[in-house]
């Protein structure tokens, strides 16, 4: 390794603010190349990228077909307003977009992050119940479930539920109904697991009956809470949730900003319920992690309550400036290519089964509690009490000291608090996924004791 040179590492620490980062104890860590599911930091260390750089890189670095979509794009144009103009890429991607995503969905506004898409979703709801063809005017208010993380913009905050990352901000927030996380793993007192959909879905069919003419929507990961912990939700609850809120005349929010394009093991998460949501919230993989760029995809129903004559002032009042931007909407079309040319879904079947067989080898280990899997998302969270499913307090870091171990022997990972999560790119080889689980078993034995 050779020693990095310059003073980046010092205007790193000094001039850049790291999210989720305390400055006062950040050690820089600075990647300059990367290459399938490896990166090379400034020492010229090379770490396998077991987070897909925060869950979003989904073909692997310096993908060739991806690499060419920007260039080619550059010989066009970069980027032009979506205030009433567009480019082909843009309008290429919400035409692909339409065909992929579950029926019914067709009409895609472009934003920059999920935070935006999901800010743009709870926009859109509650404008929709102002201006349909027979107007609720009272449905202002939206359910969202206990532990849920949505993002970090103030809308995206309020229907979160992830008290340590947000609670400061609580004055700024807007009320939401909140009901319990559905946790698979951690069920309330006398509830089996075969009961588990039953009851939570129970509790949702309470609420919806009371509230329901002031509910505008509900808002959801589908079938794992990914910030949570990847806390997964009892089978059938979302295809149960999808039956509630239609019954009751609520729209859905599907947040598949993390769980979308391939990482459950299907393009979306929502196609293993068979469930169709009125609004579909992506991100990170869209652009398979090259560039910012977001969606969320509405029903023709929505999309026709926004409908009129310029004086009605019935469109849409949101924007960024750089949503639909087209370098982004070409990377995104070369990602969904690649998709098809490479036949990832079927590939990563394989890779599925390998990291279920590993993390099983893991599950009664010293200090593990539960180990979760959906797909090519893997999360293994330790407990100081385990038969009381009680992880290690956050402040103990025993999570960061797994990862820590894990990037001595050349794996990048980053937990959630005492969850370790393994998320790879689907480009991820047999002998790679082996590399991290094996980083992962040292690094527990190592921080656990």
């Amino acid at each position: 390794m050779s020693e990095p040179t310059g003073p980046l590492r010092q205007w790193d620490r000094e001039l850049v603010w790291h999210a989720f980062t305390q400055m006062a104890e950040y050690e820089p860590l600075i990647f300059v190349e990367g290459r399938g599911a490896t990166l090379v930091d400034d020492t010229g260390r090379e770490l396998l990228d077991g987070v897909s750089s925060l869950w979003c890189n989904v073909h692997g670095h310096r993908h060739p077909r991806l690499d060419a979509a920007i260039r080619e794009q550059l010989d066009r144009v970069a980027h032009v307003t979506m205030l009433g103009a567009s480019t082909p890429s843009t309008i290429e991607l919400a035409h692909r977009l339409s065909e992929l995503t579950p029926d019914g969905l067709r009409h895609t506004f472009f934003s920059s992050d999920g935070s935006a898409a999901i800010e743009v979703g709870l926009k859109l709801a509650f404008q929709y119940w102002q201006q349909r063809p027979d107007p609720r005017p009272e449905k202002t208010k939206y359910i969202a479930l206990g532990g849920a993380y949505h993002g970090d913009t103030l809308g995206s905050v309020s229907v979160g539920g992830v008290a340590r990352f947000h609670e400061m901000f609580r004055p700024l927030l807007f009320e939401v109904e909140r009901l319990d996380c559905p946790d698979a793993w951690r069920l309330p007192p006398a509830v089996e697991p075969d009961q588990a959909a039953a009851f939570y879905l129970a509790e949702l069919e309470s609420l919806l009956a009371r509230e329901h003419p002031r509910i505008a929507a509900m808002v959801m990961e589908p079938l794992i809470q990914c910030a949570a912990g990847m806390v997964k939700h009892p089978p059938g609850y979302l295809a149960g949730v999808r039956e509630l809120t239609r019954r009751y005349d609520v729209l859905l929010i599907a947040d598949e900003v993390a769980t979308g394009f391939g990482r459950t093991g299907r393009m979306f998460a929502c196609e293993h319920e068979q469930v169709a949501p009125d609004l579909l919230c992506l991100g990170k993989g869209l652009t398979g992690g090259y560039l910012p760029m977001a969606a969320t995809v509405a029903t023709d129903e929505i999309w026709n309550a926004f409908l009129g004559e310029y004086h009605e002032s019935r469109h849409f009042f949101h924007g960024h400036t750089y949503s639909g931007n087209a370098l982004s909407a070409a990377v995104a079309l070369a990602t969904l290519e690649v998709f098809e040319e490479e036949r990832t879904l079927e590939r990563i079947q394989p890779r599925i089964e390998q990291l279920g067989s590993r993390l099983e080898e893991l599950r009664y280990a010293r200090g593990v509690g539960d180990v979760r899997q959906l797909g090519l998302i893997g999360a293994i969270e330790l407990c100081v009490d385990v038969a009381g499913k009680i992880p290690f307090p956050w402040t103990e870091r025993r999570g960061q000291r797994v990862c820590d171990y894990a990037r001595s022997k050349g794996v990048f990972l980053r937990p959630l608090g005492s969850v370790i999560v393994v998320m790879p790119p689907l480009c991820i080889t047999e002998s790679e996924l082996d590399r991290i689980l094996d980083a992962v078993a040292e690094g527990i034995e190592y921080a656990v004791g």
